[in-house]
C-alpha cells in the first residue's frame, strides 16, 4: 500500500502519529482516491478532530469536494460535528460550496436537525437564497422537516432558541 493510500487510513481512524510520519515520507495531504476523498474529508467524516487540525495545518485544502461534490464541511454538517465544522470554517471553508444536486452545507445543515451548525453556518455568512437543483432553499427543507428552530435561524428569529 502506498503512503497515500495509507495516509487516507490512517486519517479515517485519527491515529496522528501515522499521520505525521507519513506526511514526512511524502504522502499528499491532497490525495484523492477514486471516489474523490482526501484524508480531510475522510478524518472529517469520521469525526476525527485532531486529523482533521494536524491536516489542515498541513497543508490541507479545505474546500476540496468528493466525486460527488461533498466537502468536509458539507459531510460534518450532514453528521452533526460542530467542533470540525469550526476548525474548517476556521481554515477558510467556503459555506456557499453547492454539492452535484445543488445542495449546500446549510442545507444539510437544517434537513438533518443540526440547528447548532445552521446557526454557525448562518452566522459565518451563509446564502440563505441558495436554490438546489429542485429549486429549494434551505428554508424550504427546513419547512418540509418540520424544523422549526431552522426556520427560526433562517428568518433571523431567535425567540424560538
Amino acid at each position: 500500500m502506498d503512503v497515500n493510500q495509507q495516509l487516507l487510513d490512517a486519517a479515517r481512524s485519527g491515529e496522528l502519529h501515522l499521520m505525521n510520519s507519513l506526511l514526512v515520507q511524502g504522502a499528499n495531504v491532497n490525495y484523492r482516491d477514486p471516489r474523490g476523498y482526501t484524508p480531510l474529508i475522510l478524518a472529517s467524516y469520521n469525526e476525527q478532530p485532531a486529523a482533521v487540525e494536524l491536516l489542515l495545518q498541513a497543508g490541507a485544502d479545505v474546500n476540496l469536494a468528493d466525486a460527488g461534490g461533498n466537502t468536509a464541511l458539507m459531510g460534518v454538517c450532514f453528521k452533526g460535528y460542530p467542533e470540525i465544522a469550526r476548525l474548517l470554517l476556521a481554515h477558510g471553508a467556503n459555506v456557499d460550496l453547492q454539492h452535484g444536486n445543488g445542495g449546500t452545507a446549510l442545507m444539510f445543515a437544517v434537513l438533518f436537525g443540526r440547528n447548532e451548525l445552521a446557526q454557525l453556518l448562518v452566522a459565518q455568512g451563509a446564502d440563505k437564497e441558495i436554490k438546489d437543483q429542485r429549486g429549494l432553499k434551505a428554508i424550504d427543507l427546513a419547512i418540509q422537516q418540520g424544523n422549526v428552530e431552522a426556520v427560526d435561524i433562517l428568518e433571523g428569529d431567535p425567540s424560538n432558541m
